[in-house]
């Protein structure tokens, strides 16, 4: 069952691919850098003829900034550290090192720290946004953070230590650690977008104000602690682990229903590979294979011609080509052991 979905989804990434090496270029190069780096993680290489015209596709959004995104683009940093983990996958040879150093140094200089007049006081600090001068959100730093991670930057870097600071202010639990009003109000250990609210969201929110945790947020926050270095015996990583076995599953995204369902299963896949665990004891007190529920679930939603598509199309999971890279980046977690 894994080797057929897998080689179905990459056909049908394949067989979608713009002559110019792009997918779904109306909205960016996310989704490409995405496709792509999927491929490479799936058994294809730099060499193959599809994922050559893919990064030459990339290649050609260089900017002088050292950013890896449209001229213009809103949502640089997000790009960026997309297209930079991507150029990481394929660098067996040295190939694209100046442009990973320029795109490392770019999302680096977007941190919200100091240089931004930020200190450690502030709710944004550490945090990283879409780009530009967009609040930070707990999305785009687990990006940032694996960009990081991916160009060899280890837990006691300082990006990624100002970066804790903003997940941990991301986490319903109420420590020393978060001390933002929503904390208490919530306090499950599971994770919500931001701590830096610029306006009501009435699915993301309690009635008296609380912000709710979900799925895709937890495991993000999840695997962004233990890149930076926490371990299971940090009460931080032990309340996201405990919301996880409340909260187990792979048919929604827990707390946002089918909103976000394939950036989920790409969040909970990455997250336990990383964490090492081969099984999750859910509510119940059942364990489950998390690899096999995930492939399973993955081969029973694939579509006849080998994508994935939401029908909800709330963050553009409408996208066939966006929703089939998240499915195929998580089944690169989900080889059968």
């Amino acid at each position: 069952m894994y080797e057929k979905t897998v080689g179905r989804a990459i056909q049908f990434l394949m067989a979608s691919q713009s002559d110019d090496g792009s997918l779904s270029s109306q909205v960016g190069i996310g989704p490409t850098a995405l496709a792509a780096l999927g491929l490479l993680r799936s058994g294809r290489t730099a060499d193959d003829p599809r994922v050559a015209k893919a990064l030459k596709y990339l290649e050609e959004y260089t900017q002088e900034s050292g950013g890896v995104h449209a001229p213009g683009s809103r949502i640089s940093t997000y790009e960026t550290c997309i297209a930079l983990v991507c150029f990481q996958e394929a660098n067996r040879d040295g190939r694209f090192d100046k442009i990973i150093r320029e795109a490392e140094k770019f999302i680096r200089s977007g941190q919200w720290e100091e240089s931004k007049g930020k200190d450690r006081s502030d709710p944004a600090y550490g945090g990283a946004g879409y780009g530009g001068k967009s609040r930070p959100d707990l999305s785009n730093t687990a990006f940032f953070i694996e960009a990081l991670k991916s160009c060899g930057a280890g837990a006691d870097d300082p990006a990624i230590q100002n970066a804790l600071v903003f997940v941990s202010r991301c986490q319903n639990l109420e420590s020393e650690h978060n001390t933002t009003p929503f904390a208490a109000k919530v306090n499950d250990g599971g994770f919500y977008y931001t701590c830096v609210l610029e306006r009501q969201d009435e699915q993301r929110q309690t009635t008296d104000g609380g912000l709710r945790s979900y799925g895709s947020m937890t495991y993000s926050g999840l695997k962004s602690m233990i890149y930076a270095g926490l371990t299971k015996d940090d009460r931080r990583l032990q309340a996201a682990v405990d919301w996880i076995h409340k909260n187990y599953g792979v048919n929604s995204n827990p707390g946002m229903g089918d909103a976000g369902l394939y950036y989920y299963y790409h969040t909970f896949a990455k997250a336990l590979d990383v964490l090492g665990v081969d099984w999750i004891e859910d509510a119940q007190g059942v364990k489950h294979d998390w690899r096999r529920d995930l492939t399973e679930e993955l081969a029973r939603r694939q579509q006849e011609d080998g994508s994935w598509v939401n029908a909800n199309t709330r963050w553009m999971e409408g996208d066939p080509h966006l929703a089939t890279a998240f499915a195929l980046l998580a089944l690169s977690h989900c080889r059968p052991k």
